[in-house]
């Protein structure tokens, strides 16, 4: 059966790979089916049923989409294409005898020239020529045509609560201080890093802890280190508002208090020269330290994540970790982000 994921836009590849990284921790078989601009279709074999109580969880860890959609359609993005495939689907997957509807469409960028409240309109009454009855305000079954390079048309199984995320801004916490990343980009390496509840996280570089209360509240028990005291008290104080199972510590990252091979997900934004605070011999000493550092701690087979502002592929593989993916981000003017996932091999 084919999902559509409508994607946020925020970055040209970080929402794709924090969806992928979902469904392989969903346990889902499935495969990539397209990709258009802003949206992503797979194809996910097994029942119907189970696939879509799997794709509502899902849509509770992302935060880099907007909904996911059980695929009725794909059409051409022309007036007369998207009206007559809705008048040919068979809706019996989406839509059960007795049930309300309502149509939602998005335009994504200027994909087409179709207005939204027409389309919506011509779609809802193919539905209701089959047999069904609108409810505008409080439908069984939304149906959402995303016109993009092609139009996808199908019932929406999960939506992402955005919201939440803007209420974790930093400046919302109890405890800020500048230079964070915001919580729907450390939600989505999170997410990355495959972390599963019950497991642990690592950041050995926690400061205000954005990442940790994102990884704890996927129920990931996590762990902090942070050199400067002042910060670690402050990030505590984040912790427990989102009532969050964590260990946070004063300590040095090339010096991690854990034992060998007990962490099950690595996810960490270093100082890359920005910070003042760094009790380190040197930028190339604190890398080398704490990249031999994560890869003593992880278990083998578990991935890192690791976001800079300079390369550190070098320190990653000296350390005994295989590089799995790169990618970046460009922030403003030459700054650059680059995001690393690492995986320590069996």
């Amino acid at each position: 059966m084919l999902y559509a994921f409508e994607l946020s836009g925020e970055h040209d590849v970080l929402p794709r790979k924090e969806i992928i990284s979902c469904l392989h921790v969903a346990g889902l078989e499935f495969r990539e089916h397209a990709l258009f601009d802003q949206c992503l279709v797979v194809d996910i074999s097994g029942n119907d049923w189970d696939i879509d109580e799997a794709l509502v969880r899902v849509g509770k860890r992302l935060a880099m989409a907007h909904h996911i959609v059980k695929v009725a359609g794909i059409c051409g993005v022309s007036e007369d294409t998207i009206i007559a495939t809705a008048e040919n689907l068979d809706l019996s997957a989406h839509i059960s005898p007795g049930q309300t509807y309502v149509v939602r469409a998005k335009r994504i960028k200027h994909s087409g020239k179709i207005k939204r409240e027409f389309i919506e309109g011509m779609i809802g009454g193919s539905i209701y020529r089959k047999g069904f009855r609108a409810n505008l305000r409080s439908a069984d079954v939304v149906f959402r045509l995303i016109m993009t390079d092609r139009a996808v048309l199908g019932s929406v199984v999960a939506s992402v609560d955005r919201g939440d995320y803007e209420h974790r801004a930093p400046h919302r916490k109890p405890f800020f201080y500048p230079g964070v990343l915001m919580p729907r980009v450390a939600r989505a390496l999170v997410n990355i890093s495959r972390i599963r509840s019950g497991e642990v996280l690592l950041d050995p570089f926690s400061g205000t802890a954005g990442i940790l209360v994102e990884a704890g509240l996927l129920s990931a028990h996590v762990i902090g280190i942070e050199v400067r005291e002042k910060i670690v008290r402050g990030a505590r104080m984040n912790m427990d508002l989102f009532d969050s199972d964590y260990s946070l510590l004063v300590g040095d990252a090339c010096r991690i208090p854990v034992r060998n091979c007990t962490v099950d997900a690595i996810v960490t934004d270093p100082p890359y020269g920005r910070s003042a605070a760094i009790k380190a011999e040197s930028l190339h000493h604190l890398y080398s330290g704490s990249f031999s550092e994560m890869h003593r701690v992880l278990k083998k087979g578990k991935l890192a994540v690791v976001v800079s502002e300079v390369q550190v592929v070098d320190f990653a593989t000296e350390a005994g970790f295989s590089v799995v993916d790169i990618f970046t981000q460009r922030i403003h003017g030459s700054l650059t982000r680059t995001f690393t996932v690492l995986r320590k091999e069996c």
